[in-house]
């Protein structure tokens, strides 16, 4: 009698068994799932929220004029005492096409200086894109290695980050600036960068 108990408990215990991986994966699924959140990669947070902006030089994109000069390269002091926006763009890149005229508006507001890294770009395509679409930037400084986008915490191209007056990465927006978000979203951390540097 023992015998036919523990027999039939054995292929109970196995059916439970080869479930335990499924069980498994479906919870840390579920887990993954919640902590996506509604799934807006905008929202991937940064490690260098509340940090120095990377002290990376950049070479000018030569060519690249504004009223007959050089349009100068990435200095980090030109962060210094200024709200800037900072864009990582590429002209190989599609949403960079569809962000560029929302970036051209913004550059028109007085508070705040827009800055564009050109990351892993042909310089000739470079400015081709600039001059289909206007170019936003005060400053264009090139990454063609991808070392400064490194250091600078990108995913991929297109992302904006907010620097304050201080220096400091207030904001980053994963991904290209859209009608949607450049109201609701940017200029309303951007406001509060101005904010906080008066």
């Amino acid at each position: 009698m023992t015998e036919q108990v523990t027999s039939e408990a054995t292929p109970q215990r196995r059916s439970w068994l080869m479930a335990l991986p499924l069980i498994v994966f479906l919870a840390l699924a579920a887990l993954f799932w919640l902590r996506l959140g509604d799934g807006d990669p905008s929202r991937i947070p940064s490690a260098l929220i509340g940090r120095p902006a990377p002290q990376t030089l950049l070479p000018p994109l030569q060519g690249l004029t504004n009223e007959g000069a050089q349009v100068p390269g990435l200095d980090p002091a030109a962060f210094r005492g200024k709200v800037s926006v900072v864009n990582v763009w590429a002209s190989w890149c599609v949403p960079c096409h569809d962000e560029a005229p929302l970036l051209t508006e913004l550059a028109k507001d007085p508070r705040f200086q827009v800055i564009g890294i050109n990351y892993k770009d042909a310089p000739d395509n470079a400015r081709r894109f600039l001059g289909r679409y206007g170019n936003p930037f005060a400053a264009v400084g090139v990454d063609a290695n991808g070392r400064a986008a490194i250091e600078w915490g990108v995913y991929g191209v297109p992302e904006t980050f907010v620097v304050g007056r201080d220096g400091k990465i207030a904001y980053k927006l994963v991904g290209p600036i859209t009608p949607d978000n450049v109201t609701s979203v940017l200029l309303a951390q951007i406001d509060k960068a101005v904010k906080a540097g008066s």
